[in-house]
């Protein structure tokens, strides 16, 4: 075979191997194609059932705000008795839990030593009363022979002196004498105020120094929550303003109200104490905790549940659903307030009316197919 067959021939292989290489690769694209485009017609098609419970509407709502607050209850009357005079502790009976009554006498310290000085000082008391006396008739005795002409003026000047003296000692014997007494009398250790025994500090027998803790009393009728609020809620509240509270391991609803505000912060944390003042209730005792929130007024706006808010986003959005397709549409979020306890957000930027789908139901995309009977544009 001549040279130039050969190679007329090869080049025809080659063309043949290239078309048949070109219609396999072309027929693979249409393909591929076809089957991407029978995903997405698959994927547009998709459809979410929603029920009632899905949807929400953006309606215009009352938002009652409130600020959380927490902090100890405390009793608005307390007492801590302590020792007035040193001594053995005596007569100490009562015990955490018992009732005591205002004036009750708790217990006693040793009155030897004041009952001593009580004495002590009533005889000394008795003794500047007899100078007295004595300084007295003296000076009536001078004062009849100035008149006779018998002493001179001076002499009865210092009489008088001597007189003023032990006046002088008298008054100052006596007062030592009410001391004792009234030292005396501190070794009886009465209840200031009526109410229980939270602690009691010291036992009988022991010998405790002046100002040593003797008992603790807490009247729990009327109590009150110490709360301590930052600068920036600080400004909103008011005295008057209600609260709700639970304490801490139980679900019963206490009601508060708030009754002072302190007129200065906290040098360190800069925080404002507020106290509320709470209904009486048989379970509440000085020391426990609780916790709520606290109502400060109300604000009329476009709302939304908070869950129905999504920040998943740089920008905070709702899922809408228009013409049964879901929509992103981003919203400015404002105010947070509670109404019939849930937990709303005012927002900017959906109309009123607009169905959102709430944020149990999760993200979902753009142009899905949502199929719903809930009322409201669709």
């Amino acid at each position: 075979m001549k040279p130039w067959m050969k190679w007329t021939l090869a080049g025809l292989v080659v063309a043949l191997l290239a078309a048949g290489a070109l219609r396999t690769l072309s027929a693979r694209q249409a393909a591929r194609a076809a089957l991407d485009a029978q995903q997405a017609a698959q994927k547009s098609q998709v459809s979410i059932d929603l029920t009632g419970n899905d949807l929400v509407q953006v309606k215009t709502l009352e938002l009652q705000q409130t600020v959380p607050i927490s902090g100890p209850v405390k009793a608005v009357n307390t007492a801590l008795v302590k020792a007035r005079v040193p001594g053995e502790l005596r007569n100490l009976t009562v015990r955490e839990g018992d009732t005591v009554r205002a004036g009750q006498v708790l217990a006693r310290t040793d009155p030897t030593e004041s009952e001593a000085r009580l004495r002590q000082a009533r005889q000394q008391a008795a003794a500047a009363k007899a100078q007295v006396a004595i300084a007295q008739r003296n000076f009536d005795n001078n004062q009849a022979l100035v008149a006779q002409g018998f002493i001179s003026g001076t002499a009865l000047a210092s009489s008088q002196a001597s007189l003023d003296a032990a006046l002088a000692s008298h008054q100052a014997a006596q007062s030592g004498a009410d001391l004792a007494a009234k030292a005396l009398e501190d070794t009886v250790l009465r209840a200031p105020i009526a109410g229980q025994i939270s602690q009691r500090l010291a036992q009988p027998g022991e010998r405790v120094p002046v100002d040593a803790r003797i008992v603790e009393i807490v009247d729990n009728r009327q109590l009150e929550l110490e709360a301590s609020l930052n600068a920036a809620d600080s400004m909103l509240v008011k005295t008057g303003q209600n609260a709700q509270l639970t304490l801490d391991g139980t679900h019963q609803v206490i009601h508060a109200k708030v009754v002072r505000i302190n007129p200065s912060a906290s040098m360190g944390s800069r925080a404002v104490l507020v106290y509320l003042a709470l209904e009486p209730d048989a379970n509440l005792r000085h020391g426990l905790f609780a916790q709520g929130s606290l109502n400060i007024g109300a604000i009329t706006s476009l709302a939304l549940p908070v869950s129905a808010v999504r920040t998943d986003k740089p920008q905070a959005y709702v899922q809408l659903v228009n013409q049964n397709r879901v929509q992103h549409v981003n919203v400015m979020p404002g105010a947070r307030g509670d109404v019939a306890d849930v937990a709303m957000v005012a927002v900017t930027g959906v109309a009123e009316g607009s169905v959102v789908i709430d944020g149990a139901v999760g993200s979902l995309r753009v142009g899905t197919l949502v199929k719903t009977n809930a009322p409201g544009p669709q």
